[in-house]
This record gives C-alpha cells, structure tokens and sequence, in this order.
C-alpha cells in the first residue's frame, strides 16, 4: 500500500515494527542509524518515515531538522523519553505525530493508517478536512490547492507539511471565523489521535515562520488568546 522507511538503532523494535507493517501490505525499508537512514529517505523519498528520536552517529531530531530542508513527507516520532519538551521540539521541526515506547503495535499501525488517509498514500484520496476541502481556496495573498498539496504566498510557493496544511487549509476556508484548538484538531488529526494544545500552537508558530520567509509582514494567522486561531484575509 505505501512505502515506509523506518529508522530505528534497536533491532527488535524494527524487527517487529516491520514485520507489523508489512502484514498490512506496506513495503518498509530499515535503517539502524540517523545519518544512513537520512541519506536514504533524500535519495530515495518513501510516503512516510519513521524515526527514533535516540540514535547513534545521528539523533532523530538532527534527521527530521535536516529532512524539513528539503522534504515535507510525513514522519511519526518515536521515543523512549517521556519528556514534554521533546514532543514539542519535535513538533516545532516537523513532526506529523508522535508515539512514546513502549507502544502496541496495534497503535503505530493505526496511527500510520491515518496519517497515510490524511495524504492519500493509502491509495485512495486525501482525506477531507471540511466542507469543499477538495476545492482550491483563494484568499488574498494566500493560494491552496488541496488536490496537489500546493500552497503559495504572493505566487511565491510555501512547503507546508501534511499537518500544516490541514491547519491552515481549515482556518482558510472560513477567513474572519475563529477556530478553536479543539476545531484545529479534529480538522487535522483522526479521531483516534490525541495531541494536546501545545502541539498545535507549535505548528502554528512553524507555519508563521514559512511564510514569513517570504513575507516578513506576514499576519493572517491571528491568535485569539484562550480561544483559538482565525485567518484574516488582507
């Protein structure tokens, strides 16, 4: 069904991890370091990645940082840490989910099972996250096409992730509307995917960052503090 590359230092996690996932028709091509599992997810980009956040020559993080120069596939975090802070930093480079060990492999594979419906690499559509989501939003500055995945600021395209653009896809298509955090979750996560709000207020802060390296007046996500988020169309 989709292709995985999953990057993982402990043999029996990537043992079990890939025989789960292969078991589901998925092809999963394995790596037990940072720095050979990030030069095989840039030569050879796969429809969704897999990383440990504690590995050897590389950690996960350094490898989602440097993937998110160049590449905006899908990546699931995983990590033995219950540590907020590394959630949010991960969340903060990129991350599209995140799984704590030890985990069933019943959740990794719904959770990957979601995030493959939210692209489309399932086989099918990209999931829909509202009224007319297929539809291309033009607001102001903004252009969205959900069909390719392509957003542009002034003409001037912006590299969203797959979560960063469901976010921003929802607060679009009713511009002056405010959108709660819980309204922002269900618009870009599955329901049986729970993130609290500091996650989507690291997106938010990642997304405002993308684009104002194209436009440092960028302004049109406005935060309502304690009650959630609206795009304002210039």
């Amino acid at each position: 069904m989709a292709n995985i590359t999953l990057v993982d230092d402990d043999e029996n996690i990537v043992a079990s991890v890939s025989l789960a996932l292969e078991s589901h028709g998925h092809k999963v091509t394995a790596w037990h370091d940072g720095a050979a599992g990030l030069e095989a997810l840039e030569s050879n980009p796969p429809d969704l990645a897999i990383l440990d956040v504690k590995m050897p020559r590389m950690d996960g993080m350094e490898v989602l940082r440097r993937l998110r120069q160049t590449s905006q596939i899908p990546v699931i975090m995983l990590t033995s840490r219950d540590e907020e802070i590394d959630e949010i930093l991960g969340f903060n480079l990129g991350a599209d989910d995140y799984i704590h060990k030890p985990f069933s492999q019943r959740l990794l594979i719904e959770r990957v099972k979601a995030l493959l419906r939210r692209t489309g690499a399932d086989g099918g559509e990209p999931e829909p996250s509202g009224e007319n989501s297929s539809k291309a939003i033009k607001r102001g500055k903004l252009s969205m096409d959900p069909a390719r995945h392509e957003s542009t600021w002034e003409g001037k395209p912006v590299k969203l992730t797959v979560t960063e653009f469901l976010l921003l896809q929802a607060l679009a298509q009713r511009p002056g509307f405010v959108k709660s955090r819980d309204n922002l979750m269900d618009a870009a996560y599955d329901d049986q995917v729970y993130v609290d709000d500091r996650t989507i207020d690291s997106h938010v802060k990642r997304m405002r960052k993308k684009f104002r390296v194209v436009d440092p007046e960028f302004d049109a996500i406005e935060t309502l503090y304690g009650v959630g988020y609206r795009y304002r169309e210039s």
